[in-house]
């Protein structure tokens, strides 16, 4: 799990960097140059030798990071042509260091044209600009790579004139395939790092380099569609500083379902009871493919045992169509072929018997079955997973969770809304932010799912998601990772001392709702890659949900 930072506290970890631990401001620009000059190597094949870069340099740290790439490119056989949009003698620090050598360099009368490996050129407006380049690459030259690196996390405000321009042009040469790759150092220019929002134009790469933590505007949409592929580059800054810094904000990674993975990995005296047993009140008459989602999520995860309560007149519909290792009960229903308000006696007794439950998928909004949900909430005996029409039942949401008996409530944006009480789709905005307070106020763990899945925890942390597509957006898919989510919570809690203190089991669940989500979205980016995210289904997820596992362990 990767901490997402501020420009503020990423500018604070580079200064403590310096003055608290010594190491110099120009090597941390050194190492971040070796850094993109490393993913150039890569996407070159392993050599830069013989290749051809144009590098867009800024005045500010962003541009000195540029100057320093261009300089080790060179040294390693490319051909470069860095230009600077500024004077040198408008720069300053660490950029001015690298920029100057780049100026004596090119003043060397003992460099002969045919030697020379480094052309550079400074631009003091649009028109001279559009002159240089144009002139060299939009007729007739192309070149390997393109690198932006003009503007970093210093943005607050549209670009205009000379940037602008610059950025322009770089998108322009890209799409007419002046160059095989672009790419942008630490955040595309014009993204302000600090917000999910766009505020204007940017540079549109094919990957981003961005050093130490991941920015804001790396990993929220919509400004993370522009990033193209994120590398995260460690540059040197001690993870202590890191980890001190004040941001609650974390980017999920392999890291966070491996650790889940090896905490309930199986044993050889492992068997289904210490897998977890998961209850499912799920389906109603006219929606029993919920049920059967939401059960085959849970099987095809790893829960030791599955049993999904179901209204009465649809358990051998639900029995004919899942899995075979999942399990029916059936419970009392309304003449509609909806839970009645008398089945939660039933569930909740036979939630004596298990580790988790989950109410929610497919139940439809009869009167009693909201009464049905509410006792299921309020008296629960065991970690709830609430979804679908189980929240829209308990909308808008008054209740209040424990670290005891945890909540996990799983919105979409359309159900979020319904939670809160409104209607008004600009409390969505900050989404991180938003439900942040949401699970702090209620004491539970919230998931808002969409692109960026984002999980909230009571204690204030908020995780994004990064696994998944677009492809996940069809009906079923909810229902499958309801039955993920409550599997992994049995697999969880059927290994745990049940004596441990409840914030340890906030904790835990934090941590198996965070693997699911990630794994699942793992799950789905293999169903795109097998089935096409047009034609790929739930059940093609859930069926991809080993390879997941197995690709991460």
């Amino acid at each position: 799990m990767k901490k997402v930072l501020t420009a503020a506290e990423m500018r604070e970890v580079d200064r403590l960097t310096t003055e608290k631990f010594g190491i110099p401001s120009l090597r941390l620009m050194e190492s971040a140059a070796t850094a993109v000059f490393n993913v150039v190597m890569e996407k070159l094949g392993g050599s830069v030798s013989g290749g051809s870069v144009l590098i867009f340099c800024g005045k500010g740290n962003n541009g000195g990071d540029g100057a320093a790439l261009a300089r080790i490119l060179s040294d390693a056989g490319a051909s470069v042509y860095a230009v600077l949009l500024g004077n040198v003698d408008d720069t300053k620090g660490d950029a001015l260091h690298n920029f100057n050598y780049l100026r004596v360099y090119n003043n060397n009368i003992e460099v002969t044209d045919e030697q020379r490996k480094l052309i550079f050129y400074c631009c003091e407006n649009a028109d001279e600009l559009r002159k240089t380049i144009l002139l060299r690459y939009e007729s007739r030259e192309t070149c390997d790579v393109i690198v932006d690196a003009i503007l970093g996390t210093g943005v607050t405000r549209p670009l205009e004139s000379l940037y602008l321009e610059a950025v322009n042009l770089i998108n322009n040469l890209r799409e007419k395939d002046r160059c095989k790759y672009l790419i942008s150092i630490d955040l595309p220019s014009g993204l302000n790092a600090d917000r999910a929002e766009l505020i204007g134009d940017s540079a549109k790469p094919d990957l981003t380099v961005t050093f130490t933590a991941p920015k804001a505007a790396n990993v929220l949409p919509p400004a993370s569609r522009l990033n193209g592929e994120l590398v995260i580059a460690d540059i040197g800054s001690p993870q202590i500083l890191i980890d001190e810094s004040p941001s609650e904000l974390y980017l999920a990674d392999d890291s966070d379902a491996g650790k889940w993975l090896e905490d309930t990995k199986l044993t050889p005296s492992s068997y289904k009871k210490t897998r977890g047993h998961v209850l499912l009140g799920v389906g109603s008459r006219n929606y029993s493919g919920a049920a059967v989602l939401c059960a085959n999520g849970a099987v095809k995860s790893g829960a030791g045992l599955v049993t999904a309560a179901v209204p009465a007149s649809i358990q051998t519909a639900f029995s004919e169509r899942v899995v075979p290792e999942a399990m029916s009960l059936p419970l009392a229903e309304t003449e509609n072929g909806s839970f009645s308000a008398e089945a939660a006696s039933a569930f909740l007794e036979f939630s004596q018997k298990v580790d988790v439950a989950a109410v929610g998928c497919g139940l439809s909004n009869a009167d009693p079955t909201r009464q049905f949900v509410r006792e299921i909430v309020e008296n629960r005996i065991t970690p709830l997973v609430v979804d679908a029409d189980g929240l829209n039942l308990l909308s808008p949401f008054n209740l209040q969770g424990s670290d005891e008996l945890p909540l996990v409530l799983t919105p979409h944006q359309g159900e979020m809304l319904r939670l809160l009480g409104t209607e008004d789709k600009v409390v969505l905005s900050d989404r991180a932010g938003l439900i942040r307070d949401f699970a702090k106020k209620h004491h539970v763990i919230l998931v808002l799912k969409g692109e960026r899945t984002l999980i909230a925890g009571p204690g204030g942390k908020v995780v994004i998601n990064p696994t998944g597509n677009e492809g996940l957006g069809k009906g079923g898919n909810g229902d499958t990772l309801t039955g993920i989510i409550a599997s992994f919570l049995a697999q969880t809690y059927g290994n745990l001392d049940k004596n441990i203190p409840g914030a340890l089991k906030m904790e835990k669940t934090f941590e198996a709702v965070v693997a699911a989500l990630y794994i699942a979205g793992r799950a789905g980016d293999i169903a795109a890659r097998e089935f096409g995210m047009r034609t790929m289904t739930a059940s093609d997820v859930a069926g991809c949900l080993g390879e997941a596992i197995k690709e991460i362990t």
